[in-house]
Order: structure tokens, then sequence, then C-alpha cells
């Protein structure tokens, strides 16, 4: 059990490994679109825990199991033990024993540790309070897509210091780019990661400032999951940290944006930006289905080895 692996953040694997995830995710994606058959593990079977709702993580997770030949069963909260009292870890050692890989969407980061603890196959985390790595080899695939390395860029993270502003924090470590978070006071994401990461992080609670000659400028919405009862507070606080056309004119020349959805047009967002013809969110999006593709074949193959 020790000696599974899990991608329950960015820090899991080595910068060459994330870098051979996403170019094999590049590569699925070009198989996929010239209809070859990649169906490599039939009969695998994909466990999903989802103690969160979700639309891209859902269908792109399920989809990309079918392509590979295997299953994926979802189970919430309703159909389940869990959250009923059985302790994460029985769940862990039982579900396991039954399937070949996990994938867990929940609160608590401590809940996909000790799940993954207690494993015998492969956990991904599909979206934790304080991590959502998954996305990031979607946006990371999609930034090579375009521009190729993203080492020695500058990227701007707009909004809230969330769990994907802290994910944002991992990948300019691994993968070498200098990130600037804008904020509003008090939103910062956490001290340690700040701290830890201090040589390429810094934050700048001036939008425009932060965004200053960036290479990329991301966001997310103000009010995550389960934060619903602040979204009109958060809405006065953030209003100066939307992404839009003139915020993205004091960028590099050529710089992109991106969002990970589901986006509050005229929010955090332009409308006008998310429905530009040049936009590349919804690639952006659809990179889940072939990023998270090529992270499961990456797992199960190494759980078999």
């Amino acid at each position: 059990m020790s000696n599974t692996r899990h991608f329950l953040t960015l820090l899991d694997f080595s910068p060459a490994e994330l870098e051979n995830i996403i170019q094999r995710g590049i590569e699925m994606k070009r198989e996929h679109a010239a209809g070859a058959n990649q169906q490599a593990f039939p009969g695998s079977v994909l466990g999903m825990i989802f103690a969160k709702s979700s639309t891209r993580t859902r269908v792109s997770f399920e989809a990309g199991m079918a392509h590979l030949g295997g299953h994926a069963m979802f189970l919430s909260p309703r159909d389940t033990q869990l959250d009923r009292g059985e302790p994460v870890e029985d769940s862990g050692r039982v579900i396991s024993s039954m399937v070949d890989i996990v994938v867990i969407r929940t609160y608590g980061h401590d809940i996909v540790e000790r799940f993954a603890a207690h494993s015998s196959v492969p956990v991904i985390n599909a979206l934790t309070d304080d991590y959502h790595p998954c996305q990031l080899l979607a946006d990371m695939q999609t930034w090579m897509e375009h521009r190729g390395s993203i080492a020695g860029k500058r990227v701007c993270w707009v909004g809230d210091g969330n769990n994907m502003c802290q994910s944002y924090i991992n990948a300019a470590r691994q993968f070498d780019f200098e990130l600037r978070i804008a904020c509003p006071p008090g939103f910062e994401p956490d001290s340690s990661l700040l701290a830890s990461n201090s040589d390429r992080v810094s934050i700048e609670h001036d939008p425009k400032l932060a965004a200053r000659e960036a290479d990329l400028v991301t966001t997310d919405v103000w009010a995550s999951m389960g934060q619903e009862s602040e979204q009109r507070e958060r809405a006065e606080l953030f209003a100066p940290y939307q992404v839009n056309s003139e915020l993205m004119s004091v960028a590099a020349s050529g710089a992109l944006y991106m969002h990970c959805l589901p986006a509050h047009r005229g929010e955090e967002i332009s409308a006008q930006l998310m429905d530009a013809p040049d936009s590349i969110i919804w690639e952006e999006a659809e990179n889940r289905l072939h990023a998270q593709k090529a992270l499961m074949e990456t797992l199960i193959l190494a759980n078999r080895a």
C-alpha cells in the first residue's frame, strides 16, 4: 500500500513527471481527434466519490474512463455510507479492494489524504477546499499547446486565494514560473504556502500592478462552493478584481487568460472576454478530459508495475 502512487497535489509528481503527463495528454487529444482506439484498460473500474457537485470533473472523468475501455462508478453521499459514520480509513480499505483507481471530490483535504493512506489503488484529488491539481494539468496543457514552455513566464492570479490559487502556487514551483496574486486584503492564500514559495510568488493587492506584463492572467469565482452566503459581500469587495479587456491591456502583448469554470459572467470575468473568438477557456475545459486520461493511464500503469 505504501508504494501506491497518488495525485493529491502537484507536488506528488516531479516536474519531469508532470511534463510527461501533459505531453501524453496532448498526444491523447490528437489520438482521440483522429478516432484512435484508446481502450488500454478494459474491465478497469474508476470509483468516483463526490461530496461536492460537479459538471466538468464528473463528465471528464467518466468519459475519460470510457475512452480507456473501463467503467466509472459514481458515488454520492446519498448512495453510500460515506459521511454516515464509517471512518474514511475503512472506506479507503474497502473501496480500493474492489476498484482500480479512485477519484475524490470533497471538502477537507485531510479526507483525501486519509483515504489515500489506506487505499491499495491510486487516489486522485478531484478538488478539495485546499487544492484542485487536475485543473492545473488542464491549464498547463492549454498553455503548452498555445505557447510552449511556461518556465520563466509571468502569471497573474486575480481573485480569491482559494484552492485554485493555491494550486497555482504549487504550479509556479513545479513548472518554474513567477506568480503574482491579486486579491483583496484578507483573502490571501495559506500563509505557510506563500512563505515556502516566496522566491517566485508575491501578493499585490492592486490588480493592475499584478497584471502588468503578465503572460497569463487567470481567475475563478469569487465565492466557492460552501461560501454562497458570502456572495453579496464578496461581490462588493472583489468588484475591482474583474478580468476584462481593461485589465488585459496592461498585460504582456499576446497574453492569454483562463478561467476554470463555471463562471459568473460580469463578475470575476467580463462576458466580452468569455465570448471572444480567440478565448481559450473552452479549450481549457476540454483539456480536463485529455490531461486526466493521461493521469489515469500513468497511475494505473504505475500501480501494475
